[in-house]
């Protein structure tokens, strides 16, 4: 018989993908991948597993991984998709594909199934990190078979198919949007939210995040210290990798920080609609940020800046794993290296502000800056800086002159 390793979520879609990969006289062996999920209850995913049918169910837990050696360096490239998306769900799938990977060779497994469908952006991330780390297996993705797709033509006839076998899933009829989550974030798609002219802030139930509205009327302060870009103290308390977004997820999410509603370009071309909320992530983001400022040579900023955009799009198109990003992930190590510091934020009601931030690495000079006269500055300099830098506009402006 058969052997396949199933990426299993307990969700609506896997749990379908596993009945149907046992009729279809596969052994497989299901594996969640503890990111972190805020919202999922693990005993019962692994139960509901057993009761379709794997031949075996297992945790394995990833949280520290993902936040550091995955989070953590596309956090130092300030990678965000599209200007907006922290790339919660995409940061997780090489890793997921990996762990699993690693439990199809225990298991002997030649096939990795996924319940990624044929429109979206996951079946990418899986496939291309599986072709990446063990060329040669079989990816199974049931979305992108006809015969499923016939037996399976939409989420109605997925949730019918659970009722009649009593599969409990949390998805219905009348909700029938499909969430994603992990310690990151968590990612609303489908269903009503396929209408934009709905609004989805509030049309979602939201897991990680209060309503700003609904936030206290008093602010919160949080200091976050970084040590070579890595977030490292929260509120002077030393915190592993996971610990500093957990924390920072309840700090953020109660202070209704970190909600958006984008419509976003899929790498298989078409556009979607998507909700995110990550809290905890939008607090590093901003406050690396600040550190950087205070830190970072100019140039070295502005190029990592204008390779930011390209390494957003290698993450959210799934190319971790290649020469191109390893070369990008040991540059983004050099650059970091004097990015160590403290910054204080102030927090109110979905808004973020910067009330004091300080390195030992600093590069600002008050002396050098200041608008008042003294200093090492000389402005007299700026006269010949000024003629220099227009040499080539006065030369061009002779040669061919511009109506004004």
């Amino acid at each position: 018989m058969a052997s396949c390793v199933l990426a299993y979520s307990g969700g609506l879609d896997t749990s379908v993908i596993l009945s149907w990969l046992i009729e279809q006289g596969y052994e497989v062996d299901a594996v969640y991948v503890d990111l972190g999920q805020p919202c999922e209850d693990r005993a019962a995913i692994l139960a509901k597993a057993r009761l379709i049918g794997a031949r075996s169910a297992e945790i394995v837990d990833a949280k520290e991984e993902l936040c550091r050696d995955f989070a953590f360096p596309v956090l130092q490239w300030q990678a965000m998709y599209e200007g907006m998306y922290l790339l919660g769900t995409s940061i997780a799938r090489p890793l997921i594909s990996k762990i699993c990977l690693q439990v199809a060779k225990r298991h002997g497994c030649d096939v990795f199934a996924h319940g990624a469908t044929g429109k979206g952006n996951d079946q990418c991330r899986f496939q291309l990190a599986a072709e990446a780390l063990r060329p040669g297996i079989q990816v199974l993705a049931p979305w992108r078979r006809e015969d499923f797709r016939r037996r399976f033509p939409g989420r109605k006839e997925m949730i019918a198919y659970c009722q009649e076998r009593n599969i409990p899933v949390k998805a219905t009829v009348s909700k029938p949007y499909s969430s994603d989550e992990n310690c990151l974030h968590i990612s609303y798609e489908a269903g009503k939210l396929e209408d934009l002219s709905v609004n989805g802030v509030e049309l979602v139930e939201f897991g990680m995040t209060a309503s700003p509205r609904q936030a206290p009327e008093q602010g919160e302060k949080v200091t976050i210290a970084f040590q070579s870009g890595v977030p490292v103290r929260i509120n002077g308390e030393q915190c592993s990798a996971y610990e500093v977004v957990r924390r920072l997820n309840a700090i953020g999410g109660r202070n209704g920080i970190g909600r958006i509603d984008m419509v976003e370009n899929r790498f298989v071309g078409m556009k979607s609609r998507g909700v995110y909320e990550s809290p905890g992530m939008t607090l590093l983001y901003y406050a690396h940020r600040q550190i950087e400022q205070l830190t970072l040579d100019r140039d070295v900023m502005h190029l990592r800046d204008r390779l930011s955009p390209e390494v957003a799009e290698m993450v959210y198109y799934g190319f971790w794993y290649c020469a191109k990003m390893d070369a990008l992930l040991a540059m983004i190590r050099e650059i970091q290296r004097p990015v160590t510091g403290e910054v204080r934020l102030s927090l109110y009601k979905g808004n973020i502000a910067v009330d004091s931030r300080s390195s030992p690495n600093s590069l600002y000079d008050e002396g050098i800056a200041t608008m008042e006269g003294g200093g090492e500055y000389d402005q007299t300099d700026a006269e010949g800086f000024l003629r220099i830098q227009g040499l080539p506009l006065r030369v061009q402006a002779r040669v061919r002159p511009r109506d004004y």
